[in-house]
């Protein structure tokens, strides 16, 4: 799914839109041994509205943040349909419309006895109903449906009691340290995903959608375990794969001036990709050209094709929104220094007297040290 399919979907996940339904919400609460304690099945129409609200909000937080980063989409391996392989039991979880209770409890088991999750968690499950409008070559929306895409979300929400610190009995007259026992659910899941992927206007039921609230640290074990995909980089991971291509192929010949315009150079695509569809990928070839405008040597261009190739692996390449710094970072073992995107052509390095230095340029003599306002003279 691209950016565009995502909002869209995002967009009519609400009781309001004409186009969405909700049908059925699957709850389970699972304790940190990994036992089922508790398992519901009912009509969304039929919940209280207060909680139905709130399982809403949890449910639409999957669809939330960035592709690329929160929102990464994978393909299932042939082996995953299988009849206890995980894209079979999700199918068989979509057909039954989570009405089919041996269809549940086999993708709630897969979940159970595969996350590795260190606390109790409450599983909310969704089938949900989209009426896929007609577009045409202007991208505008025609008023007739000629489908329906039919899907589950699943959000994995943690469960903790809350403290709330001290409290004023009036009874006893005093302050007294409140004791919490009520196990809370967080309405902010952690890990989920949607099955099947809404693409070219239709459902795709050989690819799956993983979300995680923590882009650089997200929880492997749904990939691989729960759904049997191979896991790709997060987004630090391309970040940190990319800072190893640089300094093995352009190695003595990296400088401020080179970092700070291959820096400036990716920003400048990420920008002009705004408003398309797709995520910007950066390959050996599109960086060959970045870097050779950037001043780097032929000599050490040709090495880059086989390091790339080793890093990257036989991923198609490197999301470019995920490899921009939003701010430079000068550092030595006594001094780092913070430059903005604006500040970096007013910094560049120097040998002064024999010693190397770093000048910043400054427009206005005042400066700031510690919080109190000075000048240079």
């Amino acid at each position: 799914m691209n950016k565009k399919e995502v909002a869209e979907i995002k967009k009519n996940f609400t009781d309001s839109s004409g186009f969405f339904t909700l049908n059925h919400v699957v709850s389970a609460y699972i304790d940190p041994q990994k036992n089922i304690r508790c398992n519901q099945n009912k009509l969304y129409s039929l919940i209280e509205e207060d909680a139905g609200a709130v399982m809403m909000e949890s449910l639409k937080k999957v669809l939330g943040g960035s592709v690329g980063k929160n929102l990464m989409e994978y393909g299932f391996p042939n082996t995953e349909y299988d009849e206890e392989g995980a894209q079979n039991i999700l199918y068989a979880a979509v057909k039954g419309k989570l009405e089919d209770e041996t269809a549940n409890a086999k993708l709630i088991e897969r979940i159970v006895n595969n996350m590795e999750y260190e606390m109790a968690y409450t599983l909310i499950m969704g089938y949900c109903s989209y009426s896929i409008m007609t577009k045409d070559k202007n991208d505008e929306s025609y008023d007739d449906a000629t489908e329906e895409y039919n899907f589950i979300v699943v959000a994995v929400c943690p469960v903790c009691t809350g403290d709330d610190g001290l409290m004023f009995d009036s009874e006893a007259n005093e302050i007294v340290k409140k004791a919490n026992t009520d196990l809370i659910v967080s309405r902010a899941p952690t890990d989920g995903f949607f099955y099947p992927v809404f693409s070219d206007r239709s459902p795709d039921v050989n690819r799956v959608m993983y979300y995680t609230k923590t882009p650089k640290k997200p929880n492997i074990s749904v990939v691989e375990d729960v759904l049997g995909c191979s896991f790709v980089m997060t987004c630090q991971n391309e970040k940190d794969t990319f800072r190893e291509v640089l300094n093995d192929v352009v190695g003595d010949e990296l400088s401020y001036t080179l970092i700070t315009q291959v820096n400036e150079t990716l920003r400048e695509i990420v920008t002009k990709s705004k408003n398309e569809t797709e995520l910007p990928i950066i390959d050996d070839n599109k960086l060959h050209n970045i870097l050779f405008d950037a001043g780097v040597s032929s000599e050490k261009l040709d090495a880059l094709p086989a390091v790339f190739k080793e890093k990257v692996g036989d991923a198609d390449g490197l999301i470019v929104e995920n490899l921009v710094e939003n701010k430079t970072v000068l550092e030595t073992p006594e001094i780092t220094i913070n430059i903005s995107r604006d500040g970096t052509d007013k910094v560049r390095t120097s040998v002064i007297d024999g010693r190397r230095c770093l000048v910043i340029d400054l427009d206005d003599p005042s400066i700031s040290i510690n919080g109190l306002v000075t000048s240079v003279t």
